[in-house]
């Protein structure tokens, strides 16, 4: 988790973010997503900290484009990111009377028939893909409610805020240290799909292939999902071209190994629930945020790149 800062240097870092969702949130959503997509373009060609890191990791994905492709594919992730900003100022707009106007489902059946036997409880695996905070803010506007496991932002203010606009319609967030008891008791309870994204370095967790590439990758939810033997279905939420529209993905459950040595079917059940997020990036790689150093942890004995 990143080490949080508090006091008056939170205050100070929250203030212009602050004055900039306050100067979207006075916009039109079209003219705010519009106006967001830009300034994403822009800081994708000013953004010199970063994009070493991108472009390295663009060239693990995809090593048959060149410098030229890779930066394309960074700056629409950019564009994708102003876009997901400016809509999320707007939030609070969203009703259970409107939501079809801006998401609907591809496979919601998936999800369904895969709780309905459970008491309602499943899994869902995902990643920090598209407008990942539409996907479980309109999921729970929806009627499924959904609880969050999340590493906690550095800083507090905007993690509460972050927290409170995903918690309008019943959503909760639990912070990953610690996420277990917390799922249980929701288990119990009934009727919760738990999220986990599985798309962050994970410092102690299971190197499983990702873009055939070693990737440390946090192994709690296959342990999760031997434990409880719930669904796990994978769910994403793909924009429509450059509109307001989006779609919730589902797809049908991982197919998960329950026998053999405990360990090598975590591995497995690991190596298995990260295809779909790698397939999701392959087809819609300007989605996804290239700028996180996923491949950070290495194996033993291997030199880190970054």
């Amino acid at each position: 988790m990143p080490r949080q800062i508090a006091g008056w240097r939170a205050r100070l870092e929250y203030m212009p973010i602050s004055a900039s969702l306050g100067v979207l949130r006075a916009m039109t959503l079209e003219r705010a997503v519009r106006f967001g997509a830009r300034l994403g373009g822009l800081a994708a060609v000013v953004d010199r900290v970063n994009r070493p890191v991108a472009m390295r990791n663009l060239a693990i994905a995809f090593p048959e484009l060149d410098d030229a492709a890779r930066f394309e594919i960074l700056r629409n992730s950019y564009r994708n990111w102003g876009r997901m900003l400016a809509e999320w100022t707007h939030f609070d707009a969203l009703t259970p009377d409107n939501i079809e106007r801006y998401v609907t489902y591809d496979g919601r059946e998936h999800w369904d028939k895969a709780v309905a036997a459970n008491n309602g409880c499943g899994f869902v695996v995902t990643g920090h893909f598209g407008n990942f905070e539409l996907l479980a803010l309109a999921h729970s506007i929806y009627g499924y409610r959904i609880a969050i496991v999340h590493r906690p932002l550095r800083n507090p203010l905007i993690d509460a805020a972050v927290n409170e606009m995903r918690s309008r319609f019943g959503n909760q967030s639990i912070p990953r240290r610690g996420a277990s008891r917390a799922i249980v008791r929701l288990m119990r309870e009934g009727r919760w799909g738990i999220a986990i994204p599985l798309d962050l370095d994970a410092r102690h967790g299971a190197f499983v292939d990702f873009f055939s590439m070693p990737a440390a990758t946090n192994d709690g939810l296959a342990r999760l999902a031997i434990m409880t033997r719930l669904p796990v279905v994978p769910a994403f939420i793909v924009r429509e071209g450059t509109s307001l529209r989006h779609r919730i993905v589902v797809m049908p459950p991982v197919e998960l190994v329950f026998d053999g040595e405990r360990e090598a079917a975590v591995r497995e059940n690991t190596q298995r629930l990260v295809r779909p997020l790698e397939v999701a990036i392959r087809c819609h790689p300007d989605h996804w945020n290239w700028i996180h150093r996923r491949w950070k942890t290495r194996p033993p004995g291997e030199p880190r790149f970054y």
